[in-house]
């Protein structure tokens, strides 16, 4: 299998730039104390849509012909992927052509509309939204960009990491969430790379610990039934994802859902800021973990800021 390089990463980077917010990247005294380590924390909930997807969503769009682009761009997703390939497509004036379940957030189907895409709702079951995405395409000849199993969206993920490590080039560790492993084979494809002496590490719910236990045994293993609040983080790797995460990830941690609560109620009221809960992962596995990590700098993508307000966990 062909697996980008850090070169791919640095090419996408060079892309989107003109597109993208370079979000900040933020400390918390508070938290440091708290967890007995120094964490910098990448604020992507700052990005375009709320989240880091937007990055991969448009290194796919920019990345199109020009005979590609006339027949637009399509996707099946519910959340934050539909969000980023409507708002970039509009952007780039492409068509977006989104298939999303029926039981999406309203939130989240008003963003998709709000960005002018094109929505087709499906039965929410990943059957129904695959046939119907193909069925899609077949009409309209869109291209489909892939949520994270993807070339473009795995190189435009990794440019996250790339700012970050711009400015803190002395870190020892880097942390992502993972659910499909778009962000984190996105990471750990640069950063192990041009900085091999830094460890890439992922939190990930125990309610969904497939890519846990695909990592662990070295074969794929499907998510069964994923019951955590987590919702970006619900998702299977991918073929691709898999292969990277395989050869240059350093390490997953599983996290309980009291933790991604309680760290997701931390950035709240310590840092001010609003975070999803998937978002609040990597530091979740820090507060259980405190003295594998006692001491070190670490580096935390904060993924997203996407939340159902009327619907908080704490």
């Amino acid at each position: 299998m062909n697996l980008p390089l850090a070169a791919d990463i640095e090419k996408a980077y060079e892309q989107i730039k003109p597109f993208v917010h370079q979000t900040p990247v933020l400390t918390c005294k508070s938290i440091n104390e708290i967890c007995g380590a120094e964490l910098f924390f990448k604020c992507e909930n700052l990005q375009k849509v709320g989240a880091f997807k937007y990055r991969g969503a448009t290194n796919a769009v920019l990345s199109l012909s020009d005979e590609q682009k006339k027949h637009g761009v399509a996707t099946h997703s519910s959340g934050n992927h539909a969000a980023a390939l409507a708002l970039a497509a509009k952007i780039n004036g492409v068509k977006a052509h989104i298939v999303m379940p029926e039981n999406a957030p309203e939130i989240k189907k008003k963003a998709v509309a709000g960005y002018g895409a094109q929505i087709t709702f499906c039965q929410p079951t990943l059957a129904a939204r695959e046939s119907t995405l193909e069925e899609v395409i077949r009409q309209t000849g869109a291209v489909m960009v892939h949520p994270y199993n993807q070339w473009e969206v795995i190189c435009g993920q990794g440019t996250a990491s790339l700012e970050l490590l711009q400015d803190n080039k002395d870190l020892d560790i880097i942390m992502t969430p993972v659910g499909g492993g778009g962000l984190l084979s996105g990471t750990a494809t640069y950063v192990k790379e041009v900085f091999p002496q830094l460890k890439v590490i992922a939190g990930e719910p125990a309610n969904a610990d497939d890519a846990y236990q695909s990592f662990r045994k070295g074969v794929f293993q499907p998510v069964v039934n994923p019951d955590t609040i987590a919702d970006g983080l619900r998702t299977s790797l991918g073929s691709l994802t898999f292969e990277i995460i395989k050869k240059k990830v350093d390490d997953i941690y599983l996290v309980s859902e009291e933790s991604i609560i309680q760290a997701m109620r931390l950035i709240w009221e310590r840092m001010k800021l609003i975070v999803e809960p998937s978002s609040a992962v990597p530091l979740a596995a820090v507060l259980e973990n405190q003295a594998l990590f006692k001491n070190q700098k670490i580096g935390i993508v904060i993924t997203g800021g996407n939340v159902d307000l009327q619907n908080l966990p704490f």
